[in-house]
C-alpha cells in the first residue's frame, strides 16, 4: 500500500497486526486487524477456507472458525448450509478441501447446518455455532479406493490400535509419534518394497499422502534375512563401543540393565528356571560371549543345549535385603566368558520373594523387554503344565542383523556419514552445565536419581502445543530442555543426545538384542527466538536427524574423532529420552508382581532426562513422569531437584505463551527471586566512599 508517512511513490507493507506504542517507546502487539488465526504453528485466514467451501456446488453458505473445545487444542471447524434440496456429506466436503488446500488449512471437521446463527446486527454468531461431534480427525472416514490404500489403512489401524482408519485420517492426529512412525516406515518397506523417509511422513501423514509418496518409487534397502555366517562373527557397531568401554574401564557395572520384582505368591522355582532357559535358548544374543583374538573381539554364540543360565536361589532375611539386591544387580559381567544375563531369587518367607534379573546392555535394550517378559511368562505357563513352550521360529537372530548392518555400510551409511560430519562440524566438545564440582580426570560413574512429575493438565497442554505447531511431544520437550540449558549458561549451540529404536526392519520386532542407536541433536538457540520459532528449528533438526538415524554413533565418533576423555561423554553430555515404547511387563500365573526401582545406578551421562507418559482410562493425558539421573561426581542431589523444578516451570510458561522470547522466561523458582533481590541485593548497609578503580 502507499506509505502515508513517506515521500511520493513510496510503498509500505501492511501485516494485518494490531499494535500500540507503549510509554517506553516499545511497539506492543495486541492482536490482528483481520480474522487470521494460528493453527499448529501456521497462520490461517478462515475466510480463505470458507471461500473454497463455497466453491462446492452443493454449498450455499459457509463459515470457518477456530475452536478450542478442549484447553490447548485449537482446531479449525467448517460450517456449511446446503443449497435447497441438496444433500451434503461432511466427509465428502472435507475430502473436497483436502484436494484444494494445504494440510494445515483443512478443518478437522465439517458440520452441516440448516442455517448459520446470526447476531442481532447481522453478523455470524460464533458462540452459537455447535461443537462438532468430535474435535479430532475421526478414524474410519473415507474408505480405500485401491489395494494399496487398503493395505495402508490396515497398517495405520494396527499400529495405532484402532478398529479402522480412513484414507484422509492423519497418522499423528490419531496418536502417532516418532517411534510408531519408525515402525510404520518399516512396515511400508516390507509390504511395498519402497522406501519412505520420516520427513515424507510428516509432510504427508494420511493414507492418501503416503500413497502419493510411494508413487515416487524409491527402492527399499535390502531386506534383513538369515544367511550364511562367517567363521569369525564380528560385533555390531553398537556392541563394539560397549566392548571398547568395558576394556577401557575394566570391571564395571555401568552398562548393567537390572530389573527387580517383588513377588507375592508361591513361585515354582524349577519352572521359572526352565522358562528363563527357554528364552535364552530362543534368543541368541542372550547366549553370546565376546572373547578377543589378537585384540579383536568376536561374537561367540553358544549352543542352546550347552548353556546354563546363572540362576541363584538365596534364603534371605529382610534386614539387609536392599543391599543384597543392589549387589546382585550391579555385579560386573566378564564379557569374554559370562552370559549377558543372570538371575537371583531372594526367598523371604512363605509366599514372598524378590526376583532380580540383570542383563548386560550389549545383549538387550529397552525395546527388548516386551518380547523378553512375554517369552518368560509363556514359557513359565508351559513349564507349569510339564511341557516345553511352542514358539514359531524367529525369522532372524542378532548375528544376522550384524552382518546385514555391515552390508549397509557401503551405501546408506556412507551417505549418512557425510550428512552428520557436516552437521556436527565445529560443534561444542563440552556443554557448560551448572556443575557443583569441576570434573576429575576419570569419572567414577556414581549416579543419583531425582523423580518428579508433570501433571495431567500440563501434559494435555504440551500435547496441544505439539499439535498446533505440527511437531511431536518429544520435539516440545527437546525445545524446552534446550531453552532451559541455554538460560542456565550452556550457550546457544547445544548438542543433546537421544536414542532411537534402531529396529529399521520388521524382522527385528520380536527379537531380544542391542539395536538402539544414539543421535546428536545440535540445537540452535541463538538470535533471541520465541518458543514457537525454537520449535520450528527443533522440528527441522529432529526430522533431519531421524532421517539419518542408521549411521551407528560409534562410527560417527570414529569419524569426528573428538578429544577423548575418561570423564566426558563424546559429542554430548545431556541425554533426552521419551519412553513411548511398550516395555511389556512380567506376568506369572498365581503371582502378583510389583516392580522395584533402584535409587542409585551408574551414571552414563552428566544428565539423563527420561520422560514417560501416562494415560487415563478414557485416553486423555494422565501426566508425565520424569526420571532425572545425574552424575554424582558433578552434581548435588538438591541442585538436580531444583533443575527439575526449573524445567517444569519453563514448560508451563512455554505452553502459556509460545510467542514469548525464550530469553524472557523466568527460570528462578520458589523464593529465589526474593533471595536475590531482597537477601543478596537488599542489604541496605553503608557504601564506602571511592571508586572501583580506587
Amino acid at each position: 500500500m502507499a506509505n502515508p508517512l513517506g515521500v511520493s511513490g513510496e510503498r509500505m507493507y501492511r501485516t494485518g497486526d494490531l499494535g500500540r506504542w507503549r510509554a517506553d517507546g516499545v511497539l506492543e502487539y495486541v492482536g490482528r486487524a483481520d480474522d487470521q488465526v494460528k493453527i499448529r504453528g501456521f497462520r490461517v485466514e478462515p475466510g480463505e477456507v470458507a471461500a473454497v467451501l463455497l466453491a462446492h456446488e452443493a454449498v450455499a453458505q459457509a463459515a470457518v472458525v477456530a475452536r478450542e473445545d478442549r484447553p490447548g487444542d485449537k482446531r479449525l471447524v467448517g460450517y456449511v448450509v446446503p443449497v435447497n434440496g441438496r444433500d451434503v456429506d461432511a466427509a465428502e466436503l472435507r475430502h473436497f478441501l483436502v484436494k484444494r488446500l494445504p494440510r494445515h488449512m483443512v478443518p478437522s471437521a465439517v458440520v452441516v447446518l440448516e442455517a448459520l446463527p446470526i447476531t442481532p446486527n447481522g453478523k455470524l454468531d460464533q458462540r452459537a455455532l455447535p461443537a462438532p461431534a468430535a474435535t479430532a480427525v475421526e478414524p474410519g472416514g473415507r474408505a480405500p479406493r485401491s489395494v494399496q490404500e487398503e493395505l495402508l489403512c490396515g497398517i495405520f489401524a494396527e499400529l495405532l490400535g484402532l478398529p479402522s482408519v480412513g484414507i484422509d485420517d492423519d497418522f499423528f492426529a490419531l496418536g502417532g509419534h516418532s517411534l510408531l512412525a519408525a515402525r510404520l516406515i518399516s512396515r511400508i518397506r516390507s509390504t511395498f518394497g519402497a522406501e519412505l523417509g520420516i520427513r515424507d511422513l510428516f509432510d504427508a501423514s494420511t493414507v492418501v499422502g503416503v500413497a502419493e509418496k510411494l508413487k515416487e518409487g524409491r527402492p527399499a534397502r535390502p531386506a534383513l534375512v538369515a544367511g550364511e555366517r562367517p567363521e569369525v562373527l564380528p560385533l555390531s557397531f553398537a556392541q563394539q563401543r560397549l566392548w571398547f568401554l568395558d576394556q577401557l574401564e575394566g570391571a564395571s557395572a555401568t552398562y548393567n540393565s537390572p530389573f527387580a520384582f517383588r513377588l507375592h505368591g508361591s513361585v515354582d522355582v524349577e519352572a521359572l528356571r526352565a522358562a528363563i532357559g527357554d528364552v535364552v535358548g530362543r534368543h541368541e544374543a542372550l547366549r553370546t560371549v565376546y572373547p578377543a583374538v589378537d585384540g579383536q573381539p568376536r561374537q561367540l554364540v553358544l549352543p542352546a543345549q550347552d548353556v546354563q543360565v546363572p540362576f541363584t536361589v538365596v534364603e534371605y532375611g529382610s534386614d539387609t535385603l536392599d543391599e543384597a539386591v543392589r549387589g546382585a544387580a550391579f555385579t560386573p559381567f566378564d564379557l569374554s566368558t559370562d552370559l549377558p544375563v543372570r538371575v537371583v531369587l531372594f526367598r523371604l518367607g512363605e509366599g514372598e520373594s524378590v526376583l532380580v534379573v540383570t542383563l548386560h546392555h550389549i545383549a538387550s535394550d529397552g525395546w527388548s523387554m516386551e518380547p523378553l517378559w512375554e517369552g518368560v511368562a509363556s514359557a513359565y505357563r508351559a513349564r507349569l503344565a510339564g511341557v516345553a513352550p511352542e514358539w514359531s521360529p524367529l525369522p532372524v537372530q542378532y548375528a544376522d542383523y550384524t552382518l546385514w548392518q555391515q552390508g549397509l555400510l557401503g551405501g546408506v551409511l556412507d551417505q549418512q556419514l557425510s550428512y552428520w560430519s557436516g552437521v556436527l562440524r565445529d560443534a561444542p566438545q563440552e556443554v557448560a552445565l551448572p556443575l557443583d564440582r569441576p570434573r576429575s580426570g576419570v569419572a567414577s560413574r556414581a549416579g543419583g536419581l531425582v523423580e518428579f512429575g508433570l501433571d495431567a493438565g500440563l501434559h494435555a497442554e504440551l500435547e496441544g502445543l505439539a499439535r498446533r505447531h505440527g511437531v511431536t511431544l518429544f520435539m516440545v520437550l527437546h525445545a524446552g530442555l534446550a531453552a532451559l540449558l541455554s538460560r542456565l549458561g550452556a550457550g546457544t549451540d547445544i548438542p543433546i543426545g537421544t536414542v532411537v529404536a534402531g529396529r529399521s526392519d520388521e524382522a527385528l520386532d520380536e527379537l531380544v538384542g542391542f539395536f538402539v542407536n544414539t543421535l546428536v541433536l545440535r540445537t540452535d538457540v541463538s538470535g533471541a527466538p520465541t518458543f514457537g520459532e525454537l520449535l520450528d528449528r527443533v522440528r527441522d533438526t529432529d526430522l533431519a536427524a531421524f532421517t539419518h538415524q542408521d549411521l551407528p554413533f560409534e562410527r560417527l565418533v570414529e569419524e569426528l574423532n573428538p578429544v577423548r576423555s575418561a570423564s566426558v561423554h563424546p559429542l554430548f553430555q545431556v541425554m533426552l529420552v521419551l519412553q513411548n515404547n511398550n516395555e511389556g511387563s512380567l506376568q506369572l500365573p498365581g503371582i502378583t508382581l510389583e516392580s522395584e526401582t533402584f535409587d542409585t545406578a551408574p551414571a552414563r551421562f552428566d544428565l539423563n532426562f527420561a520422560f514417560t507418559e501416562a494415560w487415563a482410562a478414557d485416553g486423555t493425558p494422565g501426566g508425565i513422569q520424569v526420571e532425572l539421573q545425574y552424575a554424582a561426581d558433578l552434581f548435588d542431589h538438591g541442585t538436580v531437584e531444583v533443575l527439575g523444578r526449573r524445567l517444569g516451570s519453563l514448560l508451563t510458561a512455554m505452553v502459556a505463551d509460545p510467542e514469548q522470547l525464550v530469553g524472557s522466561v523466568e527460570v528462578l523458582v520458589g523464593g529465589e527471586r526474593e533471595l536475590v533481590v531482597s537477601g543478596w541485593g537488599g542489604g541496605g548497609g553503608p557504601v564506602p566512599a571511592g571508586t572501583v578503580s580506587g
